[in-house]
């Protein structure tokens, strides 16, 4: 048994700065490897290897060693066999389909970029059509807890590589739910990013418009520094979306800048009689009013229009866009599919362009009231799936209970949301149980923020290993560019102005003090009182104050509302670093008052001293 099971990718970087090599480390993972493993389709052959190897080492006599310059150097991976690695058929879970390519999918080639190492393709639910990991001719994959019970799909076999600790991370695909449900029912992260933010470039597409590409990882830090080799613009995708430079004001709150904090959660969850279930999404609810670090507020809302949007993707005419993706070779070849999936692919038949364009203006009527009903929370939190059936369940009611699993993961795509699946504990027979953090387009940063909060305050082991949780550490990242302003006075926490800040969503990030080489005045004839922060040669003191950030796009608004002589400047704080921040033209002195002694503008108006002059 090699001695890498388990491991994250922080623990096998760790053994390459030892000393350890790639060579050994892997040959050793795939002699371990069982053949009848039904969550590979196909592993990488000594051929393979060899080659995978040299390629390695190649890369690393480019960048002279420096292992800091090939991120993910040396580190084993999987890949949903929907997605083409040179070398590897792509098979879609049907062997009469396959093919092999000689191009990577582009985020397998940016992967590879840096250093990872394909060591083979997974299993899935046949051109990726369920959530149940049974609907393949290579076998059902068993859930990595119990073998009785579904691994969830379609990515059923990444998840299933990933909790037995076989590779730190694997690659799945998400269109209703995919990425999020394997994780759920298998202790994992599931990373479902924003539409666009991965290439689908080299991904056989289930429904286009909606695909993306999904990371299944032991931590949620291991699935942010995957996603920040894999983010980026493809132009050789039409569905690729450059990040924006500015997220909108007057958009609801999952769509505007800002920490996700405030969460909808479903005012009448269903779970289908699922009483395990339900026990622990109420213990996990318990649990997250209690994590006191990230602030959290659960709000309860009709989840009605969602639940309808959800529906649309399996009972509407979405259906269509997954048959225009096999339309040829289900044409010569629907005696060789799943007899499930090509049922309801089938169905595709059943809608007329009519229908097509029908079902449109719904979703966006549904949309705009989504957008009203969340138009004062930050995110959502839903359970990852409502139900854990067993595989002989799944195979007596494919459809119904496929149905059931998506209940809180069908709509994301539909509404251009990101969102990030978690563990959060085990139910009474041992199963694990997750919930999901969703938010809207580009907030994958935050996302994964808040979950690191909770994972650190609700450790579960890594996956189906007895490995435990290290600490999570992801820090935040705000989802557009942002600016830093230090404020000394009535932009101070409760004061006055403070709201000028907190109407654009800006976030305190500290409270410090410049160096002491300020004085603070009070100016004459200012409402509210203000200082006017002033910069010297000698005599100086530190000044408390507070360093705010927003959001790139409303420092312009934030600026205009200054009043002269107060300006914005470059103000020196405690620890050397300069930022923006408040100071005064020298012709606002005349007449101000030094309240230096006070050391902040805060202790000065506690004092009661602080009059209009």
């Amino acid at each position: 048994m090699p001695t890498t099971l388990g491991w994250t990718i922080t623990d096998w970087q760790q053994a390459y700065r030892e000393g350890a090599e790639p060579e050994a480390l892997i040959s050793k993972l795939l002699d371990y490897l069982k053949g009848d493993d039904s969550a590979w389709i196909s592993r990488l052959g000594a051929d393979g290897f060899h080659q995978a190897m040299a390629e390695l080492a190649d890369q690393l006599e480019i960048v002279d060693g420096d292992l800091e310059q090939l991120p993910l150097y040396g580190i084993p991976f999987a890949v949903k066999d929907n997605i083409d690695a040179s070398g590897f058929e792509t098979t879609a879970a049907c062997p009469a389909f396959a093919y092999t390519t000689q191009q990577d999918a582009t985020v397998v080639r940016k992967l590879k970029a840096a250093g990872a190492v394909v060591i083979g393709k997974t299993n899935l639910d046949q051109f990726a059509t369920g959530l149940v990991g049974t609907r393949s001719p290579y076998g059902a994959v068993p859930n990595s807890f119990n073998p009785k019970v579904i691994s969830g799909g379609s990515s059923s076999g990444s998840a299933s590589v990933v909790a037995r600790g076989l590779v730190p991370f694997a690659l799945g695909t998400d269109t209703a739910g995919s990425g999020r449900v394997p994780a759920g029912l298998n202790n994992l992260v599931g990373l479902k990013p924003t539409k666009g933010l991965f290439s689908i470039n080299g991904v056989v597409p289930a429904c286009r418009s909606l695909d993306c590409v999904s990371v299944f990882g032991l931590t949620i830090a291991d699935t942010a520094r995957v996603a920040e080799v894999m983010a980026g613009f493809d132009k050789a995708d039409a569905f690729s979306r450059k990040a924006p430079n500015a997220l909108p004001l007057d958009a609801p709150a999952i769509r505007r800048p800002g920490p996700v904090q405030r969460l909808a959660i479903p005012e009448q969850p269903e779970f289908f009689g699922d009483q395990q279930a339900e026990a622990a999404w109420n213990t996990a609810l318990s649990q997250w009013r209690q994590l006191d670090t990230a602030g959290v507020e659960l709000v309860p809302l009709d989840f009605s229009p969602l639940l309808e949007l959800a529906a649309l993707l399996y009972e509407g005419p979405w259906v269509a866009e997954r048959h225009a993706a096999v339309q040829g070779f289900m044409a010569d070849h629907a005696s060789d599919m799943n007899e499930t999936v090509r049922s309801i692919i089938s169905k595709a038949g059943n809608f007329t362009a009519t229908d097509t364009f029908n079902a449109q203006y719904r979703k966006e009527e549904l949309l705009r009231q989504i957008d009203t009903l969340l138009a004062e929370v930050d995110g959502l939190l839903v359970p990852t799936a409502p139900i854990a059936p067993t595989i002989e369940a799944v195979n007596a009611d494919p459809v119904a209970l496929n149905s059931q699993l998506g209940t809180y993961t069908n709509f994301v795509n539909l509404a251009d949301l990101c969102a990030l699946a978690v563990p959060a504990g085990f139910r009474d027979d041992g199963l694990p149980f997750g919930v999901t953090l969703i938010s809207g387009a580009w907030k994958d940063r935050e996302l994964q923020t808040l979950a690191s909060q909770w994972l650190n305050a609700h450790p579960t082991p890594l996956g189906a290993t007895d490995k435990a949780r290290p600490e999570e550490v992801v820090t935040y990242k705000p989802a557009v560019p942002t600016i830093q302003v230090a404020v000394v006075g009535a932009h101070l926490s409760g004061m006055p102005l403070n709201t000028q800040l907190t109407e654009r969503k800006a976030r305190l990030l500290e409270q410090t003090t410049t160096t002491p080489n300020y004085r603070l005045y009070a100016l004459p004839n200012t409402t509210p009182p203000k200082p006017g922060l002033k910069r010297v040669e000698e005599d100086g003191a530190q000044i408390v104050l507070e360093v705010w950030e927003m959001a790139a796009s409303e420092f312009g608004s934030f600026v205009d509302l200054i009043p002269a002589p107060l300006g914005i400047g470059n103000v020196e704080l405690a620890d050397g670093r300069w930022v923006n921040g408040f100071i005064c033209e020298g012709y606002g002195f005349t007449g101000a008052r030094d309240v230096t002694e006070f050391g902040g503008w805060r202790a000065f108006i506690k004092s009661g001293a602080a009059t209009p002059q």
